[in-house]
């Protein structure tokens, strides 16, 4: 079939200088930077440009000569973002589209991933619902099978160094331990509402109770038991859920949405003494390392939904620009999976997470 557009590079064609972010899911919105990008007359009317991620038109949400904001649109997959205006036909922008893993899941918090790359993650269900199925697993080929069943409103979910799987449920201030072939055990008790979890490299085991403390609770011994429990740190209550995560040095980095659109990040040193890292997000939830010690965390900046970066030099930028997201795992090969509240996708960032142990 004969295009109606042609590729041009005179002075009035468009041209692509750079979009942002690089990664998106369905639904996130995505900015082209350049020139020639914005509307231009016909005898009649001023007309959009048309845009295309691959062969799928996404929608126009914004346009200006140097500036425009397509949404991405669902079903859509990775490919060059070209934009059609006048009859030509600009230079090709690579976007990374984010890809459906699992649907009708109920996540609350970030995905785990053992050492063979299967992805868990919970059917969590509202305040003291019993659903059919506690946690899920996720094969490599994206196979999703039922793996914990009969723990109410699962959580926070990690690994240990011996890949045991810790699941914490908020409706019992319980944290189970779960062995590979999916058998339970409670671990630790009286943890309030707990929700995010983590461990540290010594493999110590910290539960944010979202009523304002974070617990640690020393590592388990031969037979499984946890050790001692003790208070931590305390922080302001989150009426969703903390969410945890240390960075190489052993700082344990803390989220909990509240109501201020202007949230921050706590860090917490090995001493329990707690500072703010960063402020300025909205509904800031799960986070997680890369080996370059940036900060990956699920929230708002400026207004826009996705997944954030934060360096060690406390500067922040959208990295997957994408709606209802709630955490985020590294996988091998630079890829991410992306929890949403009812879906998990995966998405080549090229980005290497931190090594957990």
């Amino acid at each position: 079939m004969h295009s109606l557009f042609h590729h041009e590079h005179g002075p009035e064609a468009p041209h692509i200088d750079r979009i942002h972010p690089h990664a998106a899911m369905p639904g996130g919105e995505v900015e082209l930077h350049g020139r020639n990008l914005g509307p231009h007359t016909t005898t009649h009317h001023l007309k959009l440009p048309h845009i295309t991620i691959g062969d799928t038109p996404a929608q126009t949400l914004f346009s200006h000569a140097t500036r425009t904001i397509l949404r991405v649109p669902e079903g859509s997959i990775s490919g060059d973002i070209l934009l059609h205006r006048n009859g030509d036909s600009s230079n090709g922008a690579a976007l990374h589209v984010a890809v459906p893993m699992a649907e009708n899941l109920h996540p609350v918090a970030n995905p785990a991933v053992d050492a063979d790359g299967n992805v868990y993650t919970t059917l969590s269900g509202s305040r003291n619902q019993q659903t059919p199925v506690s946690i899920f697993k996720i094969e490599r080929d994206f196979q999703l099978r039922p793996f914990v069943r009969d723990i109410l409103n699962p959580t926070g979910i990690a690994f240990d160094p011996d890949g045991y799987l810790y699941a914490s449920s908020r409706a019992e201030g319980t944290v189970y331990r779960i062995s590979p072939s999916g058998a339970v055990s409670t671990y630790a008790e009286g943890m309030g509402i707990a929700t995010g979890i983590a461990f540290d490299r010594d493999g110590n085991l910290f539960v944010g109770d979202r009523s304002g403390t974070i617990f640690k609770i020393g590592k388990p011994d031969a037979v499984g038991a946890s050790g001692e429990i003790f208070v931590y740190a305390t922080l302001e209550p989150s009426f969703v859920a903390y969410h945890l995560a240390f960075n190489d040095a052993g700082t344990l980095f803390v989220t909990g949405p509240t109501t201020s659109s202007n949230q921050a990040i706590y860090a917490i040193d090995r001493d329990g003494n707690t500072t703010v890292f960063y402020r300025g997000l909205g509904r800031a939830q799960g986070i997680a390392f890369d080996v370059d010690d940036n900060l990956y965390v699920a929230a708002s900046l400026h207004g826009q939904r996705g997944i954030v970066r934060i360096t060690s030099h406390h500067e922040a930028s959208l990295v997957v620009s994408g709606p209802n997201l709630v955490g985020l795992a590294f996988l091998e090969d630079g890829n991410a999976t992306l929890a949403t509240r009812d879906a998990l996708y995966h998405v080549a960032l090229n980005i290497e997470g931190r090594r957990l142990f």
